[in-house]
This record gives structure tokens, sequence and C-alpha cells, in this order.
């Protein structure tokens, strides 16, 4: 069910770690020998899942070596020379973005609420206390993911139509578009959110029919970025760019 957006109008809800997929950084650890032995009696569990604590602390590093920059940077560097060599070729061409994760970074909140996603409740920004979800999205005080802020700027250059399309509630409307235009987002055709109430199992149910209805339009949709597989899944875009993200999973 998607309710409340990649923050909060639907879909991560509880905790919704990719992270574990990170562990694929970290090589069995060497143990002394004593510990060794005693492992020898212990188990082995071939269906359990890798340990979300452990995913955890990979996330964490990856984000915080350049690792996760570096990977933006190379996905963004990727996706502006498609639309500048593809935007002159169409006639009305578009580039739609994500939010979360994607133009806005949550960084500090994912930190705060230890990767968890606890929609209701206070944030006081100036507390390192956990914070509810939907009160953090009204503050508004989301920084630009740089590499992507590159992209949108890209496109306005090349006279493209962008469009937002986010998983964040209507009721976030007036927070959002602040959020965006103190980051740098000015400019853009048009922001889709879902409407309150509304419930998706997949955020691609949501956001595929809206990329049809542009093309309806008349729009072409040169290039479709997002970080999560279902920002991208159900057509509608000629090449679609997945940011790096294993800090949670989307349905």
């Amino acid at each position: 069910m998607l309710q409340h957006s990649k923050s909060l109008s639907f879909w991560k809800n509880g905790l919704l770690l990719s992270g574990v997929a990170v562990l694929a950084l970290f090589g069995r650890r060497a143990m002394p020998s004593g510990a060794q032995s005693a492992q020898a009696d212990s188990a082995v569990f071939s269906s359990q899942p890798a340990n979300v604590g452990d995913a955890k602390i990979a996330a964490l590093a990856y984000h915080d070596s350049g690792a996760y920059d570096h990977d933006l940077n190379e996905v963004a560097e990727k996706a502006i020379g498609w639309i500048k060599s593809r935007s002159r070729q169409v006639a009305r061409p578009a580039l739609v973005l994500d939010i979360d994760e994607t133009a806005l970074s949550n960084w500090e909140i994912l930190q705060r609420d230890d990767f968890g996603r606890p929609i209701p409740g206070p944030c006081e920004p100036a507390s390192e206390a956990p914070c509810g979800w939907a009160a953090w999205d009204q503050l508004g005080i989301d920084p630009a993911i740089q590499p992507t802020l590159r992209v949108f700027q890209q496109a306005r250059a090349l006279g493209m139509a962008v469009f937002l399309l986010t998983g964040r509630p209507e009721s976030q409307r007036s927070a959002t578009e602040r959020n965006l235009a103190a980051a740098g987002y000015a400019g853009y055709a048009k922001l889709y959110m879902v409407p309150d109430g509304a419930h998706f199992a997949s955020a691609a149910d949501f956001k595929a029919p809206i990329r049809a209805e542009l093309e309806k339009m008349g729009y072409q949709i040169v290039a479709n970025v997002g970080d999560q597989p279902s920002d991208l899944q159900g057509g509608h875009a000629e090449r679609s760019f997945l940011l790096p993200d294993p800090f949670y999973r989307v349905p």
C-alpha cells in the first residue's frame, strides 16, 4: 500500500533498508582462534538474511566514504550527456525527476532515525532526537542532491520541460515547493503529487500513468531519473537513470 511518499504519502513504511545489499562490501572478518573454535559448534543458517545492523553500518560507510557521491556524479554525467545529444532531436523534450533521494536529500533524518521510517511524531530541528517523517517534510529544509541539480539545470538550459513526480501527498505541496525553490529547482513545468488519501501498491502504479499522460500531451520524455527501480518501471521514457540508494527500498 502506498501511503505517504517516499517520505510520506505512501511507500516507505517501517524499516525499509535495502542496505543489506551493500554488505557485499564486507568480507568475512578474521576472528581470534578461540572465537573460531567456538563458532565451529554453531549452526549455519543458509536461509538467514544478512544482519540488519551490519547493513546499516555498510550503508553509512558507503555514504561517508565518498563512494555514494562518486556514484551519484557518475549517473548524473551520463544523464547530462544523453539529454545534450537527444534533446535537440526532439520537438518537445522532457525530463522527469523523482524528489526524495533524487532531487532532494533526506540524509539528516535518515541518520537521526537510524534508517527507520516513523511517519507520525514531532520533529525539532535543533534536537538530535528522532523525527517523524511527516513533520520533517513539512519543514522544507532538505538540501539539493547536487549532481541531480546539475541535470536539472542542464535540461532547463536546453529548453527542456522538467516534470517532478513524487510520492509525497498533496498536503505537503506548499512545503515541498518552498523546499525545491530554496534548493535551486526553479522553472520546472509541473510538480505531480499523490492525492491525499490515495493508495498504490507500487510507485510505478502512480508514476507510469502520469508519464503516459505527458506523452499524450505531446512531450517526449527523453530521460527519467530516480533512486528506486519503481520510479523508473512502467516505460514511457526513452532512457532511465537509476541513482544509488542503499538506504531504503520502495515497492
